[in-house]
């Protein structure tokens, strides 16, 4: 089953995030199989408390163990620390329910 990670990033030094952190987990999410499907600033909040200006990325992965694999990985922990001191994150990971699912849930 598909599953999606959903990350609300607040940047202070966006170039620098871009260039270093962005790069390396680029680089990972596509070695572990997972593929982007949004990326990009600006996220209007209407509720809650967490992101407003934020950045949004959200990735495709072909279940949560994928995912799962990706991120307890040494790679991405110690890509990780490039985002240290320049961005406050917030990830989700769900997994998308079936059509069947979905129509009657």
């Amino acid at each position: 089953m598909p599953a999606y990670m959903i990350v609300t990033a607040n940047i202070s030094d966006r170039e620098q995030f871009i260039s270093g952190y962005g790069a390396k987990a680029a680089q990972l999410v596509e070695k572990f199989g997972g593929r982007y499907i949004l990326r990009g600033p600006g996220a209007e909040l209407l509720e809650g408390d967490f992101g407003a200006g934020a950045s949004m990325v959200i990735s495709e992965w072909p279940d949560k163990e994928a995912v799962k694999r990706f991120w307890n990985s040494p790679e991405y922990t110690e890509a990780k620390k490039l985002r240290e001191g320049i961005a406050e994150c917030q990830v989700l990971l769900i997994e998308a329910p079936s059509i069947a699912e979905a129509l009657n849930g």
